[in-house]
């Protein structure tokens, strides 16, 4: 695939240690609400779009993270991890248990895409997060996805 000058690709061994890495670093610290770490993680310019649409810039989404320490447990599956220069797309299931406002559990489950660059000092840097909850299919699956013609 070619988006203008820069070719997509897919990463190397170690490269896409390091994205899977990163990745583990946000879900531990949003779940241990350590801010400084988080800090470190994302990009000044990150824009978050949690789940039910609701959008968060990185200064709105550290006093978020603060004041509800909603993340109780984040799990990912397999990520699809595409590089296009010195940036990595990253795609792939994600299933949050969060607190809810009133002290109770809620399990949100879905799809994820983050959008992460690469500079230094300090390696990958988050500047995108959009969660897909699963919902109702509306059309049925097509051949290719395993459904009938």
């Amino acid at each position: 695939m070619n988006l203008g000058s820069a070719t997509v690709r897919w990463p190397d061994p170690r490269t896409a240690a390091q994205v899977h890495a990163v990745e583990r670093r946000r879900q531990r610290a949003l779940i241990d609400v350590d801010l400084n770490v988080l800090d470190e993680l994302f990009d000044d310019t990150l824009v978050h779009i949690h789940a039910p649409g609701l959008i968060h810039g990185k200064r709105q989404l550290l006093e978020h993270t603060a004041t509800r320490r909603a993340y109780l447990d984040i799990t990912r599956g397999d990520l699809v991890i595409r590089l296009i220069g010195e940036v990595a797309v990253v795609t792939g299931p994600i299933t949050n248990r969060l607190r809810t406002a009133d002290g109770g559990e809620r399990t949100l489950a879905g799809v994820a895409t983050q959008v992460l660059r690469h500079a230094e000092p300090g390696g990958w840097r988050f500047v995108s997060f959009q969660m897909t909850p699963y919902g109702e299919q509306a059309w049925p699956a097509l051949p290719s996805e395993g459904g009938q013609p």
